[in-house]
């Protein structure tokens, strides 16, 4: 607005001036240059910036995982401190589901132990805030389903924000393959160190189990884990481990992955939700979107 004010004033001005309205003969001036293009496209990638970037490795190879501290900001900050304590280290993953989920973070190994700091308050829901990037891909039942970048979630419509007293709404994370979160027993406020990462989907743990990340790299890594035996699914002899866990930030530079991920703002996400609702069509879920990612420096 202020550019073409500025215009206006500087045309009247000319117009304005006997000098310049004068008829001094001649040719006629040449067409005004073309006003150059100011619509920049939208970048493709999104940079996860390395402080929201867990790389865990493995027995069976490197997994990538995008923290989410607006969705679960206590949990988030519980893995940064103890993946930056080393206490990951060599753990097991102790309790592991086909079609279901990888379970880790006990130094028992038995599924009974935790860390030594107080259990986590439950973080099964968020507030969204308008400023959030959500990108939405389907509408049932008036809620909102999509991506907060990397995460699927659901949440209330944006038609909400103006009814309610902190101007947010209600959502949380789905629990779709990739989607970390954290175990606990059988009160609400009792998750401390235990996670698991999802195998497959599984929507009955919504809204119940605290969601704090998005695997974004290595899913099947974390389906190649040894799976346990029986219908607890605990492992027994010779389980897969987590040989170390850090935040990226935590990391030399020089063994630092980066990772950039499809932007859902993109026309190119867009593109990728038609063409997914195409191929699943009555039976599309917002779990059925895989975004494509990139990732440089070290594998392992």
């Amino acid at each position: 607005m202020g550019h073409l004010s500025g215009l206006i004033v500087t045309a009247a001005l000319v117009i304005a001036s006997p000098a310049v309205s004068q008829d001094v003969g001649g040719p006629p001036p040449p067409p005004p240059a073309p006003t150059p293009e100011t619509t920049v496209p939208a970048p493709e990638w999104r940079a996860i910036p390395s402080e929201n970037l867990l790389v865990i490795d493995t027995t069976k190879g490197r997994v990538l995982v995008e923290l989410m501290p607006q969705v679960a900001p206590l949990h988030v900050e519980r893995m940064r401190l103890l993946s930056r304590n080393g206490f990951y280290d060599t753990l097991t993953w102790h309790r592991v589901i086909d079609w279901f989920m990888a379970q880790t973070g006990d130094p028992l190994g038995n599924g009974e132990g935790q860390s030594a700091y107080p259990d986590l308050k439950g973080e099964f829901t968020f507030r969204r805030d308008p400023a959030m990037p959500f990108t939405p891909v389907a509408a049932p039942s008036g809620a909102l389903v999509g991506f907060l970048g990397s995460l699927p979630v659901q949440t209330q419509p944006d038609s909400a924000f103006a009814l309610t007293g902190d101007g947010k709404v209600h959502g949380w994370g789905l629990y779709c393959p990739g989607v970390a979160g954290m175990a606990r027993d059988e009160g609400n406020d009792t998750a401390n160190s235990q996670f698991f990462l999802m195998r497959q989907s599984y929507p009955a743990l919504d809204k119940r189990y605290s969601v704090w990340g998005m695997t974004v790299s290595g899913l099947d890594v974390v389906r190649a884990i040894k799976v346990g035996d029986g219908d607890n699914g605990m492992v027994g002899a010779e389980p897969d481990r987590m040989t170390r866990v850090r935040v990226a930030s935590d990391l030399p530079e020089a063994d630092r992955p980066s990772v950039q991920v499809l932007d859902t703002a993109s026309p190119r996400f867009q593109a990728l939700v038609a063409e997914t609702r195409a191929a699943r069509g009555a039976d599309f879920s917002v779990c059925d979107i895989t975004l494509p990612v990139q990732v440089a420096g070290p594998a392992t």
